[in-house]
């Protein structure tokens, strides 16, 4: 292991690119809407990102959020600030102000990079919070002027109003600034690399810190194990359809894409006729999707006029591939769909082994970096094997805390025979190959689109409201996006003309839009423990009892 360790110390996946950049300048780093950006060229301009910063104030350890959708500007502004040693805090641009505030305050973010369509989002959260900087831009930024005019006449680019002061700057400003001189100096092991947040069980998102040498060990098990000889360094093709905060997609695009001098096609939307026609036109060899994407992709009406033959490894992750899926791909296309599993605070934990088709419900084999062990939820001790258990990982790497959490930190991690093992909160059992074959998963946790959406999140979001006093919400299956958000809620007594679409209303205006509910139901009272715990399983299992019943009742069309 110190072996490792001292590998994973000398090249991180910035310093990796860096090197890429040395042997492949001339070679395609990033395709976006079009623009082909060289490995060269994407160099300079982080470079220049990183001075700019630099000269406005930015040091290292200081915070600065991303909060753009994918785009180059994305890729130009993660590698920029982590050469200047700053720490990125990567959020989706659908977060609305109320949920931005937050992380801002809690991150103790100074600079935010926005586009112009959420400025509005941003400038609510300027009064109050500790920003002294917004970095403004737009999707077409960087794309020559003639396909700017043109996307502007045809009203194909998306803007938004921006109110410049001394505060405000422009993103492409910064890129004319002279590039970083010199390296920072990093400590891999000590030196924060990113904060990314995920869904609180108190109701607000927790923060996950991870170090550089934390997104090395994982990136490196990927590259090397896992891909392996599999990966055609400097000529292979890769498509970042997933967004980029999320810490599945950001690896593998580092692991397959810039740390290995290949092509990256990168969307900034999941709109499936732009992907299949930049499959065929860049003859991609690699993808990653969640199972809400290949479903989406097999129901497109105009599947067969894509030549989708160059396709060879096909990831998901997010959420367990619904077999029928799996098969109906498989047929499609002649490739198998490979598993990847993970989570925000342990990083990537499991694959699919290249060759081997995946076991029904499969989340993969452990990463070299990666310990698993599965328990029994109540007492923490080690199940037999092939028994059903939760899934505990643990990695030398990885930080065991949430920032400013003491005590989700408490409940989350947990201390075994010498080692801080993180409690996934899913359920799974082990084959004799060592595959991790998934079971369920906690009730706090709602899978939707391929977002780990948190149940108290949206809980307390409700309890917000000067009506509600009490909510509870539940993941019900469904077949197209995993499972959809519903909430019961208790109102409190007297309370009149409040209904669904003003609860609805209200969560928008604090919620991402994934996380609002499908339905919401009002009831007298909720189910309770002797100390007053909600029984969230309770409500989930009953709802899930309800839909079986309905199917048998009323058969579904095609059973």
């Amino acid at each position: 292991m110190n072996t490792d360790r001292e590998n994973l110390t000398e090249e991180l996946t910035f310093t990796r690119f860096d090197r890429m950049s040395d042997r492949y300048p001339e070679r395609p780093a990033v395709v976006y809407l079009g623009e082909r950006f060289t490995y060269r060229r994407l160099r300079t301009l982080s470079e220049c990102f990183a001075g700019a910063l630099a000269a406005m104030g930015v040091a290292k350890g200081d915070r600065v959020m991303i909060y753009i959708a994918n785009s180059i500007q994305w890729v130009i502004a993660f590698l920029g600030i982590q050469k200047i040693g700053a720490v990125i805090v990567p959020v989706s641009p659908i977060y609305t102000s109320h949920e931005i505030a937050y992380m801002i305050e809690d991150a103790g973010v100074e600079t935010i990079i926005c586009m112009d369509t959420n400025f509005g989002y941003v400038k609510e959260t300027v009064v109050g919070t500790g920003l002294k900087r917004v970095i403004v831009t737009n999707l077409a930024d960087l794309l020559p002027l003639w396909k700017r005019v043109l996307g502007v006449l045809f009203d194909k680019i998306p803007s938004g109003k921006v109110v410049r002061d001394s505060r405000v700057h422009s993103f492409r400003s910064l890129l004319k600034h002279p590039q970083l001189e010199g390296r920072v100096p990093i400590d891999p092991e000590k030196d924060l690399s990113y904060i990314l947040y995920t869904g609180g069980t108190t109701g607000f998102p927790k923060g996950v810190p991870g170090t550089h040498i934390g997104m090395t060990s994982y990136v490196n098990d990927v590259t090397e194990d896992v891909a392996g000889n599999h990966i055609d360094e400097g000529r292979d093709t890769y498509i970042a359809v997933n967004p980029l905060f999320h810490i599945m997609a950001l690896g593998l695009y580092m692991a397959v894409g810039l740390n290995k001098g290949n092509a990256t096609m990168l969307m900034p939307a999941p709109q499936v006729d732009a992907i299949l026609a930049n499959i065929q036109r860049f003859r991609v060899r690699w993808l990653l999707g969640v199972p809400a994407l290949y479903r989406m992709i097999l129901e497109n009406d105009r599947l067969d006029c894509y030549d989708l033959g160059s396709l060879t490894y096909c990831y998901c992750g997010g959420d367990v591939l619904p077999e029928e899926v799996k098969v109906r791909w498989h047929e499609r296309c002649g490739v198998p769909i490979y598993q990847v599993y993970g989570s925000t605070e342990v990083g990537h934990v499991a694959y699919s082994k290249i060759g081997e088709e995946p076991s029904p419900r499969a989340i993969g084999f452990p990463l070299k970096s990666r310990e698993c062990l599965i328990v029994d939820p109540e007492t923490l001790e080690p199940v037999p094997e092939g028994q059903k258990g939760e899934l505990l990982v643990t990695s030398p790497y990885t930080l065991k805390e949430y920032h400013n959490k003491p005590q989700e930190t408490r409940e989350t991690f947990v201390l075994l025979d010498g080692k801080t093992w993180c409690r996934m909160g899913d359920f799974v059992r082990a084959k004799p190959t060592g595959e991790l074959i998934y079971i369920e998963r906690s009730a706090d946790i709602i899978k939707h689109k391929g977002f780990r959406v948190s149940a108290s999140e949206v809980e307390a979001a409700l309890q917000d409201h000067p009506t509600v006093i009490g909510a509870c919400v539940v993941g019900i299956p469904d077949v197209k996006v995993g499972e959809r958000i519903k909430a019961i809620v208790v109102l409190k007594e007297g309370a009149r003309g409040v209904g669904g679409s003003e609860l609805t209303k209200w969560c928008r205006e604090r919620l991402a839009t994934y996380k609002v509910p499908s339905y919401i139901e009002f009831r007298d009272m909720l189910p309770k423990s002797k100390v007053g715990k909600l029984l969230r399983r309770e409500v989930r299992d009953d709802e899930r009892r309800r839909i079986s019943k309905d199917k048998k009742v009323f058969p579904q069309k095609g059973a």
